[in-house]
């Protein structure tokens, strides 16, 4: 069975609403937030806000890059906001979150990459919502160590980073990026704090690329949940310790 859209039913999902929604809705209001649920358009944005979470990006709205699966603006960004990492936390703190996951758009403009405002920001969050894990999902840095170090640094519950699709198809799909570069992150990452899995990651997450709008990159092909099952078994049987696989799962999706 298939929808008008032309994607199978299983990636067919609820559009927000509901009293949770709404109190998340608002709190992102209040404090000034942007989240990678609206700006990057995740499918999961009527589950997640449902269950009260979110994952707020940071450094604004417009991304140095424009990958072409992602339909968050590109162009020239506006200056960091100082006052959003205390935001942020105050944003943490008001929806009670436990376990809190940011990220940002990516900002090569920026000499250290962003990286000294993600470290502001669980700095601040430690301070306003000192029972939350924090989570950081993190662009490359332009391959810099010296970024790196200071996020590994500011000493968040988990650092994760988004390979996105395999070295083939980098050129077509993440100009400006490169996969050797981030698993040079994960290299990096795993020498600094020494508890990574293998090249870098001990976590794995698998989920299924839909375009947010016709002008962008479309999808080869739907993946049966089978095929994701099977991907699971794969990545366990190599070692990972935790994998989220299916079509839905994002990188951001039931953090642990």
């Amino acid at each position: 069975m298939t929808v008008r859209t032309g994607r199978p039913a299983w990636l067919t999902v609820r559009a927000p609403s509901g009293e949770r929604v709404e109190a998340v809705s608002g709190a992102l209001a209040r404090h000034g937030l942007r989240t990678v649920c609206r700006e990057a358009r995740c499918p999961n944005v009527g589950e997640c806000w449902g269950e009260g979470t979110a994952t707020v990006i940071l450094l604004g709205g417009v991304c140095t890059r424009g990958c072409a699966f992602c339909s968050v603006d590109a162009g020239t960004p506006a200056p960091p906001d100082p006052t959003e990492p205390v935001r942020v936390a105050g944003a943490a703190a008001e929806l009670g979150w436990r376990h809190v996951v940011v990220t940002s758009v990516t900002r090569d403009d920026l000499p250290d990459g962003g990286a000294g405002h993600f470290a502001r920001t669980v700095a601040s969050l430690r301070r306003g919502a000192p029972r939350a894990a924090v989570e950081l999902l993190v662009p490359d840095f332009g391959g810099s160590a010296e970024a790196l170090r200071a996020v590994v640094d500011s000493a968040p519950d988990i650092l994760a980073h988004n390979v996105e699709t395999v070295p083939r198809l980098y050129p077509a799909v993440r100009p400006g990026a490169g996969y050797g570069r981030s698993l040079a992150l994960f290299r990096r990452a795993a020498a600094l704090v020494r508890d990574l899995f293998d090249a870098g990651c001990r976590s794995l997450t698998v989920g299924q690329y839909l375009p947010p709008s016709r002008a962008h990159l479309p999808a080869a092909e739907y993946v049966p949940p089978d095929r994701f099952e099977a991907l699971a078994g794969a990545a366990r049987a190599i070692g990972y310790a935790k994998v989220l696989s299916g079509p839905l799962v994002r990188s951001s999706y039931k953090p642990a």
